[in-house]
Protein backbone atom coordinates (compact mmCIF):
# COMPACT_ATOMS: atom_id res chain seq x y z
CA UNK A 1 0.00 0.00 0.00
CA UNK A 2 1.38 3.66 -0.93
CA UNK A 3 1.31 6.12 1.68
CA UNK A 4 0.64 9.18 -1.34
CA UNK A 5 1.60 11.80 1.09
CA UNK A 6 -1.02 10.69 3.91
CA UNK A 7 -0.36 10.76 7.62
CA UNK A 8 -2.04 7.20 8.33
CA UNK A 9 1.10 5.11 7.87
CA UNK A 10 0.37 1.39 6.91
CA UNK A 11 1.82 -0.96 9.94
CA UNK A 12 4.70 -3.04 8.71
CA UNK A 13 3.40 -6.54 9.56
CA UNK A 14 7.11 -7.77 9.37
CA UNK A 15 7.10 -6.50 12.32
CA UNK A 16 4.59 -8.07 14.26
CA UNK A 17 4.32 -11.81 16.20
CA UNK A 18 1.77 -13.98 14.34
CA UNK A 19 -1.01 -13.61 17.43
CA UNK A 20 -0.53 -9.78 16.68
CA UNK A 21 -0.86 -10.01 13.07
CA UNK A 22 -3.77 -12.53 13.40
CA UNK A 23 -5.83 -10.19 16.12
CA UNK A 24 -4.61 -6.89 13.67
CA UNK A 25 -6.21 -8.47 10.11
CA UNK A 26 -9.28 -9.48 12.14
CA UNK A 27 -10.11 -6.26 13.86
CA UNK A 28 -10.83 -4.84 11.42
CA UNK A 29 -8.44 -1.64 11.55
CA UNK A 30 -6.58 -2.85 8.79
CA UNK A 31 -9.20 -2.06 6.08
CA UNK A 32 -10.04 1.08 8.12
CA UNK A 33 -6.87 2.17 7.30
CA UNK A 34 -6.59 1.16 4.06
CA UNK A 35 -9.98 2.30 2.90
CA UNK A 36 -8.87 5.44 4.67
CA UNK A 37 -5.66 5.74 2.24
CA UNK A 38 -7.77 4.76 -0.69
CA UNK A 39 -10.78 7.53 -0.10
CA UNK A 40 -7.81 10.58 0.12
CA UNK A 41 -6.16 9.32 -2.80
CA UNK A 42 -9.86 9.10 -4.42
CA UNK A 43 -10.46 12.64 -3.46
CA UNK A 44 -7.22 13.65 -4.05
CA UNK A 45 -7.50 12.32 -7.93
CA UNK A 46 -10.68 14.00 -8.00
CA UNK A 47 -10.04 17.85 -6.91
CA UNK A 48 -7.21 17.23 -9.78
CA UNK A 49 -9.45 16.28 -12.31
CA UNK A 50 -12.23 19.03 -11.53
CA UNK A 51 -9.27 22.02 -11.39
CA UNK A 52 -7.86 20.88 -14.70
CA UNK A 53 -11.26 19.92 -16.92
CA UNK A 54 -13.25 22.66 -18.83
CA UNK A 55 -15.93 24.75 -17.76
CA UNK A 56 -19.39 23.89 -18.92
CA UNK A 57 -19.96 26.83 -21.39
CA UNK A 58 -23.35 26.12 -22.65
CA UNK A 59 -25.29 29.45 -22.52
CA UNK A 60 -28.81 28.64 -20.09
CA UNK A 61 -31.48 30.51 -21.81
CA UNK A 62 -35.07 29.63 -21.04
CA UNK A 63 -37.34 28.04 -23.57
CA UNK A 64 -37.87 24.70 -25.15
CA UNK A 65 -34.71 22.78 -24.11
CA UNK A 66 -33.53 22.33 -27.87
CA UNK A 67 -35.97 20.03 -28.70
CA UNK A 68 -37.94 21.93 -31.12
CA UNK A 69 -36.23 21.29 -34.18
CA UNK A 70 -36.27 17.74 -33.32
CA UNK A 71 -39.68 17.58 -31.91
CA UNK A 72 -40.81 18.92 -34.76
CA UNK A 73 -39.39 16.65 -37.23
CA UNK A 74 -40.61 13.79 -35.28
CA UNK A 75 -43.93 15.37 -35.56
CA UNK A 76 -43.71 15.53 -39.72
CA UNK A 77 -42.56 12.71 -39.64
CA UNK A 78 -45.21 10.81 -38.05
CA UNK A 79 -47.28 12.59 -40.14
CA UNK A 80 -45.87 11.70 -43.66
CA UNK A 81 -46.24 8.05 -41.95
CA UNK A 82 -49.86 8.44 -40.94
CA UNK A 83 -50.44 9.83 -45.18
CA UNK A 84 -48.92 6.58 -46.26
CA UNK A 85 -50.83 3.72 -44.12
CA UNK A 86 -53.92 6.26 -45.37
CA UNK A 87 -53.03 5.51 -49.00
CA UNK A 88 -52.33 2.08 -48.36
CA UNK A 89 -55.36 1.42 -47.14
CA UNK A 90 -57.10 3.34 -49.97
CA UNK A 91 -55.46 1.34 -52.63
CA UNK A 92 -56.54 -2.09 -51.02
CA UNK A 93 -59.32 -3.61 -52.52
CA UNK A 94 -62.68 -3.48 -51.42
CA UNK A 95 -63.75 -6.53 -49.73
CA UNK A 96 -67.41 -8.16 -48.95
CA UNK A 97 -68.45 -7.68 -45.38
CA UNK A 98 -68.33 -11.38 -44.04
CA UNK A 99 -69.35 -10.71 -40.41
CA UNK A 100 -72.74 -8.92 -41.65
CA UNK A 101 -74.28 -12.72 -41.80
CA UNK A 102 -71.89 -14.24 -39.39
CA UNK A 103 -74.77 -15.59 -36.63
CA UNK A 104 -77.76 -15.47 -38.61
Amino acid sequence: MQNSNVRNKPVDLRYLSDQDKSDYKQSGAMGRRIGAVKRAKAYRGQLAWDNKRDVFRTELKPGTGGFTVGLGAQQQRLREEGQKVAQAKALRPAMKDITSKLYQ
